[in-house]
């Protein structure tokens, strides 16, 4: 699953892979949003972990859970 989360003031975006399911990302964010935490921590399926501060939340887009296709499309 692609995650990507936007960073006000900032023209970059942070862009990782995990193998959480959507509601699992969407649970800990919401859960760092109310409960006024200072941060948001995730991790990726490398084991690299990524913090942001909650205050500088711009949006987490989390990608749909899709299977790579091999070969080519007509």
């Amino acid at each position: 699953m692609d995650i990507r989360i936007g960073i006000t003031n900032s023209p970059r975006e942070i862009s990782f892979e995990t193998s959480q399911s959507p509601a699992e990302i969407e649970q800990q964010v919401a859960a760092a949003l109310d409960s006024d935490s200072r941060y948001l921590k995730l991790s990726d399926d490398k084991g690299r972990i990524y913090i942001v501060p909650t205050a500088s939340l711009g949006y987490v887009e989390v990608g749909a859970e899709e299977s790579r296709r091999i070969g080519f499309v007509a």
